[in-house]
């Protein structure tokens, strides 16, 4: 069975590490992701934006999910909605099946946000489903998600604390300085560790999550390159600050864009060097090895949650 974030985000409190959120969009994703987390014996949430349900569908999406639980029922998998713009997209995610909803209000003032956030934990705790929420302001692109650097915004402690208080949400999305996309920093990766502490200390019982945090790796950045891609100067979160958001009280770790370089860097790669190839199966069973590789990395060497399925 699908399993709510809960008793995942307990333990990995309990045991100072964090869990890998993986967007998904197709099959071949699906499988790369959960193959990693039943050789590492690592929990997973597999997490769906609102525009990879457009593109996806939510019925496919939802029975590929169901087999991915089917073949694997010693691996805790949650099916979480990432970004949920509004309360009716919520709901219907609710109502389909997902385990986990995060309602996405950081584009309001902090009493709107309040009010609507409140309005879906009301609704998805009702179903038994579990609710993230957002507090402060990212910068970057993901899928319908666009802030400019200039509007984006630290996440304030204590209101932190208020939030999580007066809308009952399970989980909370803070800004420390990661972003969106593949172009995270300019300069040298760093994030406000300190930020981090005071909200742990304000609230310690409630799971903490790290959006945008993909590590933009410089080997796939390079493959992609290399075989026609125009990426030039993108940037994401070293894999040892994102270690030590792991071992500091993070517990939720978002990953997309890492998964859509390697896709891209792999599909690249067979075309190039085998011009007569064809058969989908031969490049995205390629890049399906690859998305494995790389999450098995995550859940191994830098979030820590091997060996705790």
């Amino acid at each position: 069975m699908l399993v709510t974030t809960k008793e995942m985000f307990k333990k990995s409190m309990e045991g100072n590490y964090a869990i890998g959120a993986f967007n998904i969009n197709d099959m071949e994703i699906i499988q790369g992701i959960v193959d990693a987390a039943r050789q590492a014996k690592s929990p997973v949430i597999l997490q769906v934006s609102a525009s990879a349900i457009k593109y996806a569908r939510m019925g496919y999406l939802m029975k590929m999910v169901e087999a991915a639980v089917e073949e694997n029922p010693d691996i805790p998998i949650a099916i979480h909605l990432d970004h949920g713009p509004d309360f009716e997209t919520c709901k219907m995610c609710v109502d389909a099946g997902f385990t986990s909803v995060m309602f996405d209000g950081s584009k309001y003032d902090f009493e709107e946000n309040v009010r609507k956030t409140k309005e879906v934990v009301d609704y998805a705790h009702n179903k038994g489903v579990v609710v993230e929420a957002e507090l402060g302001k990212l910068a970057g692109i993901e899928d319908d998600v666009k802030v400019e650097s200039s509007e984006a915004m630290y996440t304030d402690p204590n209101q932190a604390k208020e939030f999580v208080e007066r809308t009952g949400c399970d989980s909370l999305a803070i800004a420390i300085g990661t972003s969106h996309g593949a172009y995270k920093f300019k300069g040298e990766a760093k994030l406000r560790f300190d930020i981090l502490k005071q909200i742990k200390a304000l609230i310690p019982n409630t799971p903490i999550v790290l959006h945008g945090a993909s590590t933009v790796i410089p080997e796939l950045l390079e493959t992609c390159n290399k075989y026609g891609a125009n990426i030039p100067g993108a940037k994401g979160v070293p894999d040892e600050i994102l270690h030590e958001a792991s071992v500091s009280g993070v517990s939720k770790i978002n990953v997309d864009t890492d998964l859509r370089l390697g896709m891209t860097a792999t599909i690249r790669k067979v075309f190039a060097e085998e011009p007569s190839a064809f058969d989908p199966r031969k490049y995205l069973g390629a890049a399906r090895d690859t998305i494995k590789e790389i999450v098995y990395h995550k859940m191994t060497e830098v979030f820590g949650s091997n060996n705790k399925a």
